[in-house]
């Protein structure tokens, strides 16, 4: 982690859902590129201990507390990080819940308009608080789901939601150009506490390493070096493009 560049040095970025787990590791890793970053969740005290961490490893950081569902909290993300920095660089939109295991001809309306709404609506909704401020150059990265290409029966509804991120990125990618990158990462199964109820069974995570070509889940890290790129200049030719990173797990739509 530490033989990385600056790719990011003097450009502003905002991580949803980036208190822990993978958006918390793209936040880091942003920011130890030099990148000042904003990070936010819906708690204040998971705020608190992320920038704890960040600033710990010299990182430039900026806390707010954000439920992407709430239309006051997505714009005081935006307006708190704007009165700060002055500009928006790149946004990683990470948030996303997974309420139900049922089917989802059995799901409750109510599950799956909490789907839609945090997984797919509230990005769209934060893009156009932040649009105005991305500047010339600026690159935005939707963490889709490996679920998206081929939704698991149990997590389909979820899977779904990520399968509508690959579209969002293609028609966002024509609709934000040639100002704006927009992509997207689909990530394999990575053990973090939102994955934990799949993981955390040894004989399915075997199931799951054994469906690799690596043999290992991933880790946030693998996931926080995809996005890293995606939403550096390095990938300035890169735009409605989906990375799926998951190890050689199969997918497809």
């Amino acid at each position: 982690m530490e033989k990385i560049g600056r790719r990011f040095e003097g450009k502003v970025g905002i991580v949803t859902a980036s208190t822990q787990g993978i958006g918390f590791s793209i936040a880091e890793r942003l920011g130890l590129e030099g990148a000042s970053v904003v990070v936010s969740s819906r708690k204040q005290n998971n705020v608190d201990e992320a920038v704890e961490k960040l600033k710990a490893r010299g990182i430039e950081v900026l806390g707010v507390v954000c439920h992407v569902s709430n239309a006051q909290q997505r714009k005081n993300l935006i307006d708190k990080t704007v009165k700060k920095y002055g500009k928006i660089d790149v946004i990683v939109s990470n948030a996303a819940v997974n309420p139900s295991v049922s089917a989802i001809l059995e799901s409750k309306e109510s599950v799956l308009d909490k789907l839609w709404e945090v997984n797919v609506k509230a990005s769209i909704l934060l893009l156009q608080d932040a649009a105005p401020h991305l500047q010339k150059g600026s690159s935005v990265v939707f963490i889709s789901s490996i679920s998206g290409y081929q939704p698991p029966a149990s997590m389909a509804m979820y899977g779904v939601t990520k399968t509508a991120l690959l579209g969002l990125t293609k028609a966002l990618a024509a609709e934000m150009a040639p100002d704006t990158r927009v992509n997207c990462v689909a990530p394999g199964f990575v053990p973090t506490h939102f994955a934990d109820y799949i993981t955390k069974d040894q004989a399915t995570r075997k199931a799951i390493e054994e469906n690799t070509l690596l043999n290992r889940l991933g880790t946030t890290a693998d996931m926080a070096n995809a996005t890293a790129f995606l939403a550096s200049d390095d990938a300035s030719y890169i735009t409605g493009e989906t990375l799926v990173v998951a190890g050689g797990m199969p997918s497809r739509l």
